[in-house]
């Protein structure tokens, strides 16, 4: 599906949407103005100033009202390569993503998001692309829109049970691996027959460990999978199963510092060491572990900076 995006101040869409007041939409996206449809196009108007024009006629269309911007250039992390097929990103795809590994404090949150094709400029529109290059404030608003506007499932390992499985001998990548194939199947399920073309996971281990952590379950996710390393830049699907995932982990740091009574870091740098150190001398061992991934060396180090 071709398409074209101009740029228009407040009074040109409101103009517009008087020119195509026969042909508007019932539904209207998130963070949009009005969306119509006419001479074989979607033209959806966004609070932002932008109007994207989806269909054959798009560049027709969109020429009535203003020269079209220039696509942005592919980056090189944007292309998908190895055993991808090239046109990967322009598929419909499922996408999962995990975030807070590597936090001492906080959960860790896994999401699978689903990008129909047809809702890929949609997703640009709205914002996503890689979490790592947007703040926290970014993500919020952003997965506020997206939450409401694609399929998608999250799963949260609190780190009470993350210590327990842990302790057992299962390795964070097993873990991890548990969580995005029930994620996935979650997902699937709420499809209800809806078939996307691939499944891509942000790939954290190889394939054939992958699946060996799967072994013994009850339901494996084995048809049109896909790894890829730097799965946000390869398919927006990956970048929107990040931010959603981020922002139910920023979420859940914000209850954590509340029974805390401490404003949490992020990480597991030095500074989660005195942050963990306050909570020790206040509420006691027991109430850190709660909330941390116990086995990560900050534990230790917090409890030598608590005695001293």
């Amino acid at each position: 599906m071709s398409n074209a995006v101009i740029k228009l101040s407040a009074n040109k869409i409101e103009e517009m949407k008087g020119y195509y007041a026969k042909d508007l939409s019932a539904k209207v996206p998130p963070g949009a103005v009005f969306s119509a449809k006419s001479n074989g196009c979607t033209i959806t108007a966004y609070k932002s100033g932008k109007v994207l024009f989806q269909g054959g006629n798009s560049e027709v269309e969109s020429s009535k009202w203003g020269e079209a911007l220039a696509p942005k250039e592919k980056t090189e992390s944007a292309v998908a390569t190895g055993s991808l097929p090239s046109d990967f990103a322009q598929w419909s795809v499922i996408g999962s993503d995990e975030v807070g590994t590597g936090d001492f404090f906080g959960p860790m949150t896994v999401v699978s998001a689903y990008a129909s094709k047809e809702h890929i400029p949609l997703l640009k529109e709205l914002g996503v692309k890689d979490s790592k290059n947007l703040t926290d404030t970014q993500i919020i608003a952003i997965a506020k829109d997206l939450i409401h506007t694609i399929p998608y499932s999250l799963l949260i390992l609190h780190n009470d049970k993350y210590n327990d499985m842990q302790e057992k001998g299962m390795t964070q990548g097993k873990m991890k691996a548990l969580l995005h194939n029930k994620a996935i199947l979650n997902l699937l399920d709420k499809l209800d027959g809806v078939k996307p073309q691939g499944i891509l996971i942000d790939q954290f281990v190889e394939k054939n460990t992958y699946f060996k952590h799967l072994q013994g379950q009850k339901r494996i996710q084995k048809d049109d999978v896909y790894f890829s390393t730097k799965g946000e830049g390869v398919h927006i699907s990956v970048a929107a199963a990040s931010i959603i995932a981020r922002y139910a982990f920023l979420k859940e740091m914000d209850k954590l510092s509340a029974k805390a009574g401490v404003e949490l870091p992020k990480g597991a740098g030095s500074h989660v060491d005195v942050a963990a150190a306050k909570i020790i001398r206040r509420q006691g061992v027991e109430t850190l572990k709660s909330i941390t991934k116990w086995h990560f060396a900050n534990s230790g180090k917090a409890m030598k900076l608590a005695k001293g």
